[in-house]
């Protein structure tokens, strides 16, 4: 246990926290995020349509979502280091039986299945005992912890197109799973604090009267209220709901410009050293958009679902203007853009479901979420490649993405909206009523009462 304070500290030890969760990010995230290195040589051995071997792809991402319900149930009865190291023993054994590649449902159960047991069991603890460790730097700390992604993903895209070279996807597949042991080593450093769940200072009810010498602090620190049970119930808040839609449209979108980005400039005859770097270069701007967009939130300036659906709206115009592309200049610029603005997106979408559901219910949230989510993740990359296959054109990919992400948009404005209301009528009902003159003039002149009297 790391102290007795059940309050996040913002600081100290967090930080060894944060860098930990960084790499688990990296070792996790990052490797799907580039995973369509692997998608032509994986087509071409076992002779499958695109929409097929796009289902590699699309069971890790429901599996990475619907384990993390588990993961968060797990992390409420146990700790996050016990979970972690879980995971990764898991994923050492997908990505070493996987490299057999005995069959494309081979595939299917052992690089799809387990390495999305591993995102959920690694990218969940880390995800939530850094909302844990901190309060007012939480956008801040999340925007670097997510930024791992980027950071590995700049690195992971040349490293695994030479590995490919050199030893083949197999043997790749055998070397990126002996890499991701390290993640049981970061998993060790998160510790948890004394208290796994905590009050915000929004909860009114839970502040002590001024001047009664108590502060809220302290019957925090007397009465620590770690979550034991899993709360269900959120699937009937409304404001919840509209943000799990939209965390369902926007899954969906998410996973299919990396995806087929390395077929659509194979397509326009882009030479294969140069497509590896445009992973690059989305991994770069990507990282930059999360450090800068947290940066930005931990201003406080914009409310954080304010900037989400800003961020939505910029990263749809980008993939829209991406597949207009025809050459590598103009490629990697709109690649640039997307990755930017979606490095902003995934820096803030988890400082919304915390304002939406408050910190004592985010690992119950932070599951539930995905869970539902899991559904636009499982569909999206095998329904793109349908219409990539129907159309004959990777660019058909991208137009639909761009189409549910427009949706998702319209769900955002609308919890916007319902949580404006909510604010206003807190604040009527809470005004606070003026004092009767007579009550004041009595208090004021107590002569003026025994004269009364008299």
């Amino acid at each position: 246990m790391h102290g007795n304070n059940s309050n996040p500290p913002d600081s100290g030890y967090g930080w060894v926290v944060v860098v930990s969760a960084f790499i688990v990010m990296g070792l996790t995230a990052a490797v799907l995020k580039t995973f369509g290195l692997f998608f032509v040589d994986i087509q071409k051995h076992f002779d499958e349509l695109a929409s097929t071997t796009s289902w590699i792809t699309s069971v890790t991402i429901a599996i990475f979502h619907l384990g993390v319900l588990v993961a968060s149930s797990l992390c409420v009865r146990y700790t996050h280091q016990a979970v972690v190291i879980t995971g990764d023993l898991l994923a050492f054994s997908g990505m070493a039986l996987g490299s057999l590649g005995l069959s494309m449902i081979w595939m299917y159960a052992m690089t799809g299945f387990l390495q999305g047991l591993l995102i959920s069991f690694s990218w969940t603890p880390a995800i939530s005992i850094v909302s844990h460790y901190f309060s007012k730097k939480r956008a801040l700390a999340n925007a670097i912890t997510s930024a791992g992604e980027c950071a590995f993903a700049f690195t992971f895209g040349p490293f695994f197109q030479w590995l490919i070279s050199q030893y083949g996807w197999k043997g790749a597949l055998l070397i990126i799973g002996g890499i991701q042991l390290n993640i049981c080593v970061c998993g060790l450093l998160m510790r948890p604090l004394a208290s796994s769940c905590l009050l915000e200072s929004s909860h009114s009810e839970a502040e002590t009267p001024p001047g009664s010498g108590v502060s809220r602090i302290d019957k925090e620190d007397k009465s620590p209220i770690t979550q034991k049970t899993f709360n269900w119930m959120l699937v009937r808040q409304t404001e919840f709901v509209l943000y799990a839609i939209f965390g369902i449209l926007a899954a969906m979108s998410f996973f299919i410009p990396p995806l087929f980005l390395v077929p659509l400039s194979y397509s326009l005859g882009i030479d294969e050293s140069w497509t590896a770097s445009l992973l690059s270069i989305l991994a770069m701007v990507d990282f930059a958009g999360r450090l800068l967009c947290g940066w930005y939130a931990n201003l406080h300036i914009t409310k954080p679902v304010h900037l989400l659906t800003m961020t939505i709206t910029l990263i749809s115009t980008s993939l829209m203007l991406l597949p207009l592309a025809n050459v590598y200049l103009s490629l990697a610029i709109f690649t640039g853009f997307y990755g930017f603005f979606f490095g902003t997106t995934v820096a803030v979408h988890i400082t919304v479901l915390t304002d939406v559901v408050g910190m004592p219910d985010f690992d119950s949230a932070l599951g539930l979420f995905m869970l539902i989510q899991s559904t636009g993740g499982f569909v999206g990359p095998p329904l793109a490649g349908l219409i990539v296959d129907m159309a004959g054109d990777y660019r058909a990919g991208f137009y639909m993405a761009v189409a549910t992400l427009v949706v998702s948009a319209g769900f955002l404005v609308t919890l916007d909206q319902l949580q404006q209301r909510k604010e206003r009528e807190i604040q009527t009902n809470t005004k606070p009523e003026k004092p009767t003159k007579p009550e004041k003039s009595t208090l004021a002149y107590p002569s003026i009462h025994l004269l009364k009297l008299q």
